[in-house]
């Protein structure tokens, strides 16, 4: 994809194809078979304008303008005196010009490189499709600007949706004529500079050229684009985090298996079910019995006697059923064996852990209908009026100058206010995950704050749930939809917009905090699954000395030497010890090991207080950039 040349014909545009422009820099190209269609369009228009038909935006005024006719001359140019600013463009010419610098006034910082050049090539395709009455040569320079890597600077905020991304679609066009700002090669400096430095002329506007190039979604277009394909990685990462966090809970399989989500089959919970699954593959973690799952206890300088245990930061601990406290659990009993550990003794896991399925589901399909949406726009024509040249038969120009309303950006600002609501719940439901695992009372045995802490100075991982509750607060405020409440603007003759480009810019403004969310959750997961092996490891190494009242020490409830249930009680260790040395190692699956492998490369297990701002950093980069996912 990289290296191909990507050919424009204003029908084939994928949302791939826009990333590989914004990220990578990829060429574009013209189809010169579709230029055909162009220029015709182009042709038609002239025709018309000698004519003297009214056009509008061609030979009328703008908005509220619209009922303003453009006469053959300036109304000065007959006083006497002349006109004290003559110009050379003609009336037509001036309109186009006039169009694009008044309208270039939004404010704020500039838009990401990469969120222009997506905008530039969602321009020259939508351009591509014949119906929007631009010069051939117009439109070959719109796409030189792209290939010869001048990124015209467009403040972020000042487009109301309709009709289209006026401002910011000017603020990009006036490099074009000469004007306004642009960086080449990481340098800021005026259009005019910008484009002498990489060997272009500024264009003059013909008809309907000025509103051809700022009368279109490009910007909210091109923010969704982007944040469909930062959320597409985000919700593979999601589940990543969610099965690491699972193996790290022991948890169960049950709420995931394929003949449960076949009786609710919506798409997003079925795939979601279907990838845990695979990332799950091959762990001897989920659906452990409860018995052989230790709690854990403080570190104590007697709680291990063997070397190889010595650098243990934990002890372990269980308590033993008495079998008066097994009445009317029997048939529990002869199939688990009797002794509390860390996992609680329930059949399912907590909403968060069960429900992952529906939850992470449903925000695919949010993702997936604004995708649909997305992937119809990127070869729309949303600009206005619409030219249909091939109906030039006679009939009357309302029919061949069409002025409709495919400027209005509503299908996208609903497509993005869906997406938006549910970035929050993404992040909430990780969330949650993380608090259960730094949380004692919720983390089936794990350490308090993932610490040792055995002389009471450590906080461990407590600080980090608080960051992800600050980041989650922050997503859930900015979830409101821009889409609901519309201004008015040009004097009420646009009295229904969209907002839909601050619904987009919102919304992949929001992916990075996404991102740190998720990322927090595999900082804790990785620290809570690296403690929960090593504990039933140790318990395990504990089990394989042969030497029952080692492990006995390690349990509660433990009947005296004399009391006659000490003889049951010895059985019943000795068939924990059985259990424990029997079977394959404890381990999570295949995938989650990778994860866990490529965390460790960059983050060391914190078995004692450190400084943890380098490790949060190395984990968002990780997600940020993809890398976890790549390894």
């Amino acid at each position: 994809m990289l290296n191909d040349v990507i050919l424009l014909n204003g029908s084939t545009l994928t949302r791939d194809q826009v990333v590989a422009v914004a990220h990578h820099g990829a060429t574009v190209e013209l189809d010169p078979g579709q230029l055909a269609r162009v220029r015709r369009a182009a042709d038609f228009l002239a025709a018309k304008v000698d004519c003297g038909e009214p056009i509008y935006g061609v030979t009328t005024g703008f908005g509220s303008n619209a009922d303003k006719l453009l006469g053959e001359r300036r109304a000065r140019d007959g006083l006497p005196g002349g006109n004290p600013e003559p110009r050379q463009d003609s009336l037509l010419e001036e309109l186009q010009k006039n169009l694009i610098i008044t309208h270039a006034v939004c404010v704020g910082e500039p838009l990401a490189a990469e969120v222009v050049r997506a905008m530039l090539v969602i321009r020259v395709n939508t351009l591509m499709r014949g119906h929007s009455g631009i010069r051939v040569s117009t439109l070959e320079a719109l796409l030189a600007l792209l290939n010869r890597g001048v990124v015209p600077v467009i403040p972020a905020k000042g487009s109301v949706g309709a009709s289209g991304d006026l401002a910011p679609l000017s603020h990009l066009a006036i490099v074009l004529l000469g004007g306004g700002e642009a960086f080449v090669e990481g340098e800021r400096m005026p259009g005019a500079a910008a484009l002498a430095r990489v060997g272009l002329e500024p264009v003059h506007l013909s008809f309907k050229e000025g509103l051809a190039l700022n009368n279109g979604t490009a910007q909210m277009l091109a923010s969704a684009v982007l944040a469909l394909a930062r959320m597409e990685r985000l919700l593979a990462t999601a589940e990543l985090a969610a099965a690491m966090t699972l193996e790290a809970f022991a948890g169960r399989s049950g709420a995931l298996r394929e003949e449960v989500h076949a009786l609710r089959p919506h798409p997003g919970q079925v795939e979601t079910a279907r990838h845990m699954r695979e990332l799950l593959d091959g762990s001897t973690l989920i659906d452990i019995p409860y018995h052989l799952v230790p709690r854990f206890r403080t570190w104590t300088a007697a709680a291990w006697q063997e070397a190889e245990d010595q650098a243990l930061t934990f002890d372990i601990a269980w308590d033993w059923v008495a079998p008066a406290e097994r009445q009317g659990r029997e048939a529990f009993y002869r199939r688990f064996l009797p002794f509390r550990g860390g996992k609680k003794l329930q059949p399912q896991d907590a909403y968060s852990l069960r429900c992952m399925p529906q939850v992470h589901g449903a925000v695919r399909d949010a993702w997936a209908q604004a995708c649909r949406i997305i992937d119809v726009e990127l070869n729309a024509v949303t600009d206005n009026p619409l030219i249909f040249p091939d109906a030039d038969d006679g009939t009357a120009i309302e029919r061949q100058v069409v002025s409709a309303g495919h400027f209005h950006g509503m299908p996208l600002a609903l497509a993005m206010s869906y997406v938006k609501a549910a970035i929050p719940v993404l992040a909430s439901i990780s969330e949650r995950r993380l608090n259960k695992l730094v949380d004692a009372a919720t983390s089936d045995g794990l350490p308090p704050f993932l610490i040792g802490n055995e002389d009471a100075t450590d906080s461990g991982f407590m600080i980090v749930q608080y960051t992800a509750a600050a980041l989650v607060n922050d997503l859930a405020t900015r979830a409101h939809p821009a889409s609901v409440y519309s201004i008015p603007t040009s004097a009420n003759a646009e009295d229904h917009v969209s907002m839909g480009t601050n619904e987009a810019r919102h919304v992949l403004d929001m992916m990075a905090d996404l991102g740190r969310v998720l990322a927090l959750e595999l900082y804790t997961a990785a620290q809570a699954l690296d403690f929960r092996q090593a504990m039933l490891d140790a318990a395990r190494r504990l089990a394989g000395r042969d030497d029952w009242q080692a492990l006995a020490a390690k349990i509660g409830n433990a009947p005296a030497a004399d009391d006659p249930a000490r003889a049951v009680f010895e059985q019943d260790v000795r068939a924990l010890m059985a259990a424990l040395g029997g079977g394959e190692e404890f381990r999570p699956g295949a995938t989650v090991e990778q994860a866990r492998a490529q965390i460790r490369e960059h983050i060391a297990f914190m078995s004692r207080d450190r400084a943890m701002d380098g490790d949060i950093r190395a984990i968002c980069e990780l997600v940020a950039t993809g890398a976890l996912l790549m390894a």
